[in-house]
């Protein structure tokens, strides 16, 4: 019996864009509600800006996150992102996540910059 997948599978389509690096870390940081890009930033750590910026742009084709423009009065206009009702569902995506981390990883060697996410 072929393991081959011919034509769509969801599990190996959301995987392929789950797995990209720094996704999650921006789902997860955005649970918590809208932020500006450099909050985000902040917020997902260790991110360089071009990076995130090309991820963010991913996850809005796939309408994951919506980005708004704000206009600050004659500075340069800010971004915000959040999470659209698509990627609020990864909510549970986290906390398995989590529930497994706590079941199954030590925290020997972990940093402590873990703070769960909130349902939004």
């Amino acid at each position: 019996m072929s393991t081959a997948h011919t034509g769509f599978c969801p599990v190996y389509r959301a995987i392929g864009v789950l797995q990209e690096k720094w996704v999650l870390h921006i789902v997860r940081a955005l649970l918590d509600g809208e932020k500006g890009f450099n909050e985000l930033a902040r917020a997902v750590g260790g991110c360089n800006s071009a990076t995130l910026t090309q991820r963010l742009e991913h996850l809005e084709s796939l309408a994951v996150i919506a980005k708004r423009t704000e206009d600050s009065h004659g500075k340069l206009a800010r971004s915000v992102y959040t999470l659209t009702p698509a990627g609020k569902e990864l909510q549970s995506v986290i906390d398995a996540i989590d529930t497994w981390g706590r079941a199954h990883l030590g925290q020997e060697g972990a940093e402590a910059d873990c703070a769960p996410a909130r349902s939004a």
